[in-house]
C-alpha cells in the first residue's frame, strides 16, 4: 500500500467531490493508500478546514483521519529544516520521511 503524505493546500483540493483530484481521497477511505500524519499536521488540517469551510466539516475530516487503520501517526524525532521559503512546511517533510512516505503531495 503507499504511503502519502498531504499538504494542507491538497487536503483541500482532493476533499470535493468534484475535484479532479478526489480519487485521493477516495483511495484513502477505500485503504488503497495509507495517510501519514504528525499532530502538528492534524492541528494545522484543524485550523485551516474550520476557516475555509466549517468547524463541523473539519471535526469530521479530523475524526476520518483519527479512526481509520490505514492513517499512519508519526512522531517526527528528526527536524531536517530542508524548506527554507516556508519553514511552517517542513513539519510535512518530517512527516514524510519519519513516516516512511513514498510521495509528498504538495503544491509547493
Amino acid at each position: 500500500m503507499r504511503r502519502i503524505v498531504i499538504d494542507t493546500n491538497c487536503l483541500l483540493a482532493i476533499l470535493p467531490t468534484s475535484s479532479p483530484y478526489h480519487r485521493v481521497w477516495t483511495d484513502f477511505l477505500e485503504n488503497r493508500v495509507e495517510i501519514c500524519v504528525s499532530n502538528e499536521i492534524l492541528t494545522e488540517y484543524e485550523e485551516i478546514l474550520s476557516k475555509k469551510t466549517s468547524p463541523f466539516f473539519a471535526d469530521v475530516i479530523i475524526m476520518t483521519l483519527l479512526n481509520k487503520r490505514n492513517v499512519v501517526r508519526v512522531s517526527p524525532v528528526w527536524r531536517f529544516g530542508l524548506i527554507t521559503q516556508d519553514p511552517d512546511d517542513n513539519k510535512f517533510v518530517d512527516c514524510a520521511v519519519c513516516g516512511q512516505a513514498e510521495f509528498l503531495i504538495s503544491n509547493d
